[in-house]
Parts: structure tokens; sequence; C-alpha cells
């Protein structure tokens, strides 16, 4: 892989607006109208949330990842995708770049909802 090219600076304070956390996936089950989504349901601590993700055909097993814990960026509008409706995206690392993704994980375990950043 060649790395992409850096993209443009951006002030510090844009940065900021970025809502990351991290949750633990509780739930992962089958779009029906879908053949690249997930619907996981997401544990913040103190709610939950439904994500959606593009990532059924890079799993055998999507359910894997069902008790890990990832990051998530919970501060998107809302988005309807196969007649669901997604509250945040997951943070993937490789997709963009054409490698297999993986999730982007805490090094150890900490509290649902703990920011990033």
């Amino acid at each position: 892989m060649t790395p992409a090219p850096i993209k443009p600076t951006i002030a510090f304070e844009d940065f900021q607006k970025l809502d990351v956390r991290v949750g633990t996936i509780t739930s992962v089950d089958e779009v029906p109208d879908s053949k690249k989504l997930l619907k996981m349901t997401v544990d913040f601590g103190d709610h939950r949330r439904t994500i959606l993700a593009g990532i059924k055909k890079e799993r055998e097993n999507p359910r894997e990842i069902e008790g890990t814990q990832a990051l998530f960026v919970v501060n998107l509008p809302e988005r309807k995708m196969a007649g669901e409706v997604s509250q945040g995206m997951l943070y993937d690392i490789g997709y963009t770049d054409g490698i297999v993704p993986c999730l982007a994980v805490p090094e150890q375990e900490v509290s649902n909802g703990a920011r990033a950043g």
C-alpha cells in the first residue's frame, strides 16, 4: 500500500468538533435489504445506539465482534440506510485505502463513553 497524501490542514477547533467515543458492541444483526451493512447495538455507558456499518463482507462471522470495544463518531446526524437509521459511525482503519478494514480499538478496556482525542 502506498500511503495517501496528507489532507489539507484544519484548525484545531474543527478537530475538537468531532465527538469520538468508546462503546461496546453488544449485538450485531443482519440488515435485510443490504449486501454490505450490519446493524450494531452499541453501549456507550449512559445510553445505547444503533449504528450501521458496511462491514458485512469483511468478516466470515460478523458476530465475532460482539463484546468488543471500538471507537465511534457519535455527533453525526442520524442517517437512513437500507430502511434502517444509523445514529453514528464506526471508526475503522483501512477501508479508504482499499485494504481489509479492522476496528479502531482501545489498547485496554476503558469505560464505555470515554472520549478519544
